[in-house]
């Protein structure tokens, strides 16, 4: 690994140079967030000129998203303290630099539900002020900044708006784990249930949006499927459409256009980001695109004359790029890449395998290598995704990056209950944390092994959220499988994880309890910490001190436990964080504390 350049941690996991770029609805400029004093705020400027300066002034934790108002002259970003999650909706008046407070209550979180080109002054919001259960919708004047609610929530989860940004669909739960997806013909009308969706299709089913003219409804649902499928239901009748399907993969995303709401493509995330187009006018534009760059295409805005876009590319061996596309011209110019610095260091691709596990079950997952050395006995971490509904894919991965510079193998598995694979395999795993959902990457461990890719004695398990957990059950319940474990917010006990959810999660219980478990003997069971005396190797554990999704007496639950039998551990916590590390500095102590303990225990190098 001598010649092999170090990358430092600042480069690939602390501030990008810019990212996010935006246009605005007229086209005519460029927005992203850059640091400002190393934190990172909105910048604007006319597109192509390079004029872009500061519009917000964000001191704390910087601004992580935001988006432009159809009026031009507005750009609206959440932001909340230390990681609490009440989000709070400013926006800037680009005309004055005035920056506003849009929802002013304390220990309250805003919702963005929808705002509407042809009601440019108009937003609607979700705000739980009232009851902290259930978020009630509210609507914004971004001329006056007044605050009105329009909407109280008799119980439902989500809502749906038209494209006379009118309430008009809902998404409830019941108290078997399903969900009922509900509709109305106008505002004045009574709810009535459009969809009854089995606990089995909750988690691959819910509402896209409506048709233009309001008679039918998107929804990707995988009822009487077992991928999910896209499909248009007319609200009248109940008749449905089926728009596009897939035999093994979900559908991903919806290409939608921004007028007349007809569907324009749909994407599948296979091995990697796959798009079918249906619609001729923009399939010159996503082929042309294609060919431009390897790298997944991200069509991430569009001008309201739709002659200009805004697309990336996402590289798994390089920085992200972002284009400007003239539509008109079919001319792409180059804005810049995301961390430029990339580009003088060596990157490795993400390779997709595969693996059948031991009852049989296929299980696909991402190989980054080390460069420069061979591919056998590798000195490995298991990375494990958060969720656990959701999955890992192709592309510009920092972690992936970080272990392979340091000589360890980095595996990615999207183990049974992972999301986009149809819903017999996330079904696959309701009840499973801590038994087969962890077998899955036991054995991804274990076909490596066999490979003569993996050297058996020197494998680490690391993860946030539900990946914090599985390194927490790799330390506990397999100890002799891992070198060592690091968990980032990952819960220890999953009858305190649930008792002490935020309020605004509590309708979804069902859903949990279905997923997961009910029983507090059988949660008890599948907790590390039920087993904390088993841990026979060293653990690193990181949390933040404002988490509302896995508390901070998760963590030092099971760190007092380690202290009082002795057992090697290191613990950090954050006190001016949440569920996941943002401010630049933060990050970087907890990924050079890592760099550290796995150079430790698996002989990697260390910055």
């Amino acid at each position: 690994m001598a010649e092999v350049k170090l990358i430092p941690l600042e480069v690939l996991l602390g501030q990008p140079e810019r990212a996010a770029a935006q246009i605005s609805p007229d086209g005519k400029r460029l927005s992203y967030l850059a640091p400002l004093d190393g934190v990172l705020n909105v910048f604007v400027g006319e597109a192509g000129t390079g004029s872009e300066r500061p519009v917000t002034h964000d001191t704390n934790r910087g601004i992580q998203s935001y988006l432009w108002a159809h009026d031009n002259r507005h750009l609206m970003y959440l932001r909340d303290k230390d990681g609490s999650e009440n989000f709070r909706l400013y926006d800037v008046d680009l005309d004055t630099g005035i920056e506003r407070d849009l929802t002013p209550v304390d220990d309250v979180q805003c919702r963005l539900i929808a705002h509407r080109k042809q009601f440019p002054n108009d937003v609607l919001i979700g705000l739980n002020k009232d009851n902290p259960q259930l978020h009630d919708v509210y609507h914004v004047d971004l001329t006056t900044g007044k605050l009105k609610k329009i909407v109280e929530n008799p119980g439902f989860v989500g809502w749906v708006v038209d494209g006379d940004l009118k309430v008009r669909g809902a998404v409830g739960t019941t108290p078997d784990g399903g969900a009922v997806i509900f509709v109305r013909d106008d505002e004045a009308s009574d709810w009535r249930p459009l969809l009854e969706v089995p606990p089995e299709d909750a988690e691959s089913t819910g509402p896209v949006g409506f048709t233009k003219d309001g008679k039918g409804m998107y929804m990707q649902t995988s009822v009487d499927s077992n991928t999910g499928r896209l499909v248009e239901m007319d609200i009248a009748s109940g008749a449905v459409e089926v728009i596009a399907v897939d035999p093994n993969y979900d559908i991903a995303g919806v290409i939608m256009h921004p007028d007349t709401r007809a569907i324009q493509g749909v994407t599948v995330y296979r091995d990697r980001l796959e798009y079918s187009i249906f619609d001729d006018s923009i399939r010159g534009d996503v082929e042309a695109l294609q060919r431009l760059n390897a790298g997944e295409l991200l069509i991430n805005d569009r001008d309201h004359d739709d002659t200009t876009w805004l697309v990336a590319f996402d590289d798994d061996s390089g920085p992200v790029k972002f284009y400007r596309w003239d539509r008109v011209t079919k001319t792409a110019t180059f804005l810049f890449d995301h961390r430029p610095q990339l580009n003088d260091y060596p990157l490795v691709p993400m390779e997709p395998f595969s693996f059948a596990a031991r009852d049989g079950l296929t299980i696909h997952g991402y190989l980054s290598f080390p460069a420069e050395v061979e591919r056998t006995n590798l000195p490995t971490v298991l990375v494990v995704h958060g969720g656990p509904w959701t999955r890992d894919g192709w592309g510009l991965d920092p972690e992936a990056q970080w272990l392979a510079n340091r000589g360890y193998l980095c595996v990615h598995v999207n183990f049974r209950g992972s999301s986009g694979y149809g819903k017999e395999f996330l079904n696959a795993g309701d009840h499973q944390w801590g038994a087969k959902m962890h077998n899955d990457l036991l054995d991804a461990i274990n076909h490596l092994v066999g490979q003569g890719i993996v050297d058996s004695e020197r494998v680490a398990i690391y993860g946030g959220s539900y990946g914090g957990y599985a390194a927490l059950i790799g330390a506990t319940f397999t100890p002799d499988v891992f070198k060592c474990a690091i968990s980032m917010v990952g819960p220890s006990n999953l009858n305190t994880l649930i008792d002490s959810f935020p309020e605004y999660w509590k309708p979804m219980i069902a859903m949990w309890h279905k997923r997961v478990g009910q029983d507090r003997d059988f949660l008890w069971s599948r907790s590390p910490l039920s087993r904390v005396d088993d841990i026979r190797i060293p653990i690193l554990i990181a949390q933040g001190e404002n988490d509302p999704r896995v508390k901070r007496a998760e963590s030092e639950q099971i760190v007092a436990a380690m202290k009082e039998h002795g057992i090697d551990h290191e613990y950090v916590m954050y006190e001016n964080e949440g569920h996941g590390f943002v401010k630049p500095e933060n990050r970087l102590d907890f990924y050079h504390r890592a760099d550290r303990f796995l150079a430790k225990n698996l002989g990697g190098r260390v910055e």
